[in-house]
């Protein structure tokens, strides 16, 4: 049976991919990327002799370049940035490739949100500051109704994807305290990566001034704080 491989390209450096997803790149006879979200020099790297940006396509035509490759014995991946399993849209597609008979093998590949994190230099469930992250997203073009004011009174550090264009919203939804320590990070791991520390107050005027109206990931809770305040030392290390 014809398989599909999903690969996590990671969160842009190219250097930021499993042994095994860049094994599979290399080898690919056919490529289907998601465009700019991929660092170009991830797509040089495969010899594939089809390699098509999906930007723009439409969710059919995406499937029949899929299917009909890999109908015909050749090793077909699907390029998705970040993880796939967050925020990648890949049910649909799997969905569709299963109704045509086709195997699906998922390759995990490292999120924006752990590239973040790096970026940031914090732990984002230290003990005695937060046992928990939440990873959510904006209400939107396609998405009508968000939770971040309800998920927000819990107190735990939150992670807001696909916000950059709806800050301002986005702020008036949370109800953590003011005081809360909040950060913009733009292109995590990418060579113009650029971090933003502030609170719940201002992060958001911080972003606008720095111009970031895309591609950036909003982290709120007082596990992003720099100075690690509350933290209990780990069993691990008694």
């Amino acid at each position: 049976m014809p398989k599909i491989y999903f690969i996590g390209a990671g969160p842009g450096d190219p250097e930021l991919i499993t042994v095994k997803g860049l094994h599979l790149i290399e080898n690919a006879d056919v490529l289907l990327y998601a465009g700019s979200l991929v660092n170009p020099l991830l797509i040089q790297r495969s010899h594939a002799s089809v390699k098509v940006n999906s930007y723009g396509m439409k969710l059919e035509d995406q499937i029949e370049l899929l299917v009909k490759h890999a109908e015909s014995g050749k090793i077909v991946v699907r390029l998705h940035s970040g993880d796939p399993s967050l925020y990648g849209a890949i049910s649909e597609q799997i969905i569709e490739l299963e109704k045509r008979g086709l195997r699906v093998e998922i390759i995990p590949g490292v999120s924006s949100l752990f590239g973040a994190a790096a970026a940031l230099k914090v732990e984002l469930t230290p003990k005695g500051v937060s046992e928990s992250v939440i990873i959510t997203r904006p209400a939107g073009n396609t998405l009508d109704k968000d939770y971040i004011r309800e998920l927000s009174r819990l107190g735990f550090t939150m992670a807001i994807f696909l916000g950059s264009s709806h800050l301002d919203e986005i702020q008036k939804s949370l109800d953590y305290p003011p005081d809360t320590p909040a950060a913009i990070v733009y292109h995590a791991t990418w060579g113009d990566e650029l971090c933003i520390r502030g609170t719940v107050s201002d992060i958001v005027e911080k972003a606008h001034e720095a111009g970031i109206e895309r591609s950036a990931l909003l982290l709120i809770g007082n596990a992003v704080d720099s100075q690690r305040k509350g933290v209990i030392r780990s069993h691990l290390y008694s």
